[in-house]
């Protein structure tokens, strides 16, 4: 899920947050079933899921596991800058092969997500193309080697 930066705050009522607690649970759930629980009708939670969903709060999605679709390669880069952070975490967000990139604290700025379909795939990915942003002075990549767990159901707040 892409965040543009400096969104202005969405503010979340009760329903809300039960629709997104409900298609946390199953994000093929029916509208018709979830305005059941939530005391709407159909129509009413297709407007809210479309408001969540342009207001950048939630996006419904099929999640996969990339080992199990053919890639070869899944891995979390660490990766260390000299500089602003920005401008080099939207050149990672801006490749195709990362699929998740987040500001943080301690001993790296930045963590990338990547998935690569072979080892020489992934080798050229980070020599190629993370190494040569500007700013990036150091990577160190770890290898997942099986999914144990995967899940997006946290709750709202």
């Amino acid at each position: 899920m892409t965040r543009p930066r400096n969104k202005s705050s969405v503010s979340l009522d009760e329903v809300s947050k039960a629709i997104i607690e409900q298609l946390q649970q199953d994000g093929r759930r029916s509208y018709a079933s979830i305005g059941k629980v939530v005391g709407l009708s159909e129509a009413a939670v297709r407007q809210r899921v479309q408001r969540l969903i342009d207001s950048g709060v939630m996006q419904v999605v099929a999640v996969t596991d990339p080992l199990e679709l053919g890639f070869a390669r899944q891995a979390m880069v660490g990766i260390r800058v000299a500089g602003p952070l920005d401008p080099v975490a939207d050149a990672l967000t801006a490749l195709d092969e990362v699929d998740y990139v987040v500001i943080t604290a301690g001993s790296y700025d930045l963590l990338a997500e990547v998935v690569a379909e072979s080892d020489e795939h992934l080798l050229d990915l980070i020599s190629e193309s993370i190494r040569t942003i500007p700013g990036v002075v150091a990577t160190e990549t770890f290898m997942y080697l099986r999914l144990r767990k995967q899940t997006y159901s946290w709750g709202v707040r």
